[in-house]
């Protein structure tokens, strides 16, 4: 009996280490076109890809930190077959025209907000705050604000906080693309996974020039994860397409956020993945853009 329980707590142990093995084995996979692709949207004049100039606008100083892209109506691939539970499934949906930021917020464009009405300064508990002169540069993305902070900057700045399916749609483009730039992960295509791509912690918005969508979006696959409007509801893509939807669902407790922070790997670096917290917490990795209807 002794030698049997050793067993089997030396095989639990080496399955809970190899988890995170497993996950960054499953993140860098170049696979063949995902089967989320073969469903039927409308084509966009965007899926080509990213323009030379929309790059040069990104590194050349970052003077229009502020620019929105404006995302035309129109169906898109949303969701994904090959991701958790909460993705799926993968379907077909349609979105009136909107506007979403090109960057993510920054430090300095936040600051302005906090100076102009007195909003609190952003920042973790004390404990928490090691990094926090890393996350300070002007051309960083904002981190450390609740749900409502990143709410409030919006609507001073005469905006909102973008859906889930803003975000995807803006990040993702029509054609059910995994990452931004397409399928596969050679190299350093975004800043995730802590420092082999040469930043310690988020770099200035608009760094890595493959992060980009075919809308000419930036950021989506890393530097920080950003909220939404939405609460989360776990099984929201299956409520969607059920046959009869089941109504009176209880009220969600958690923001949803969509995204992929500079520390993260694997499966969580994917346009689809969705992640949740309680809308007042704060941390180095969590950071917004803005959008506003047509």
């Amino acid at each position: 009996m002794d030698g049997r329980f050793k067993l089997i707590f030396l095989i639990a142990v080496l399955f809970m280490t190899g988890l995170p093995v497993l996950g960054i084995l499953r993140g860098t996979d170049a696979p063949p076109t995902p089967p989320d692709r073969d469903l039927q949207s409308q084509p966009s004049s965007a899926s080509e890809k990213p323009s030379e100039a929309s790059r040069d606008v990104a590194l050349s100083g970052r003077a229009n930190e502020d620019e929105m892209v404006e995302i035309p109506a129109g169906e898109f691939i949303l969701g994904s077959n090959q991701g958790g539970f909460n993705e799926k499934p993968a379907h077909v949906a349609h979105l009136d025209a909107y506007w979403i930021d090109r960057y993510e917020v920054t430090y300095q464009r936040y600051m302005e907000f906090v100076e102009a009405t007195g909003h609190r300064q952003p920042g973790p508990p004390s404990r928490y705050a090691e990094k926090l002169g890393l996350l300070r540069g002007p051309h960083q993305p904002i981190t450390y604000v609740s749900w409502s902070d990143a709410n409030d900057y919006c609507q001073w700045r005469g905006k909102r906080l973008p859906t889930e399916q803003e975000w995807e749609k803006a990040m993702r483009g029509t054609d059910g693309r995994t990452w931004p730039w397409g399928e596969g992960l050679s190299g350093h295509p975004a800043n995730f996974a802590g420092e082999a791509d040469g930043y310690v912690v988020s770099a200035p918005v608009g760094a890595f020039p493959l992060d980009q969508s075919v809308f000419g979006v930036y950021d989506g696959a890393g530097n920080v994860m950003e909220w939404t409007d939405n609460w989360y509801v776990e099984d929201l893509y299956l409520q969607e397409n059920a046959a009869t939807p089941t109504s009176n669902r209880s009220p969600s407790t958690y923001k949803t956020m969509r995204g992929s922070g500079y520390t993260s790997q694997g499966v969580d670096i994917r346009i689809t993945n969705r992640s949740f917290m309680v809308p007042d917490f704060r941390d180095e990795t969590i950071g917004f853009r803005c959008a506003r209807s047509d």
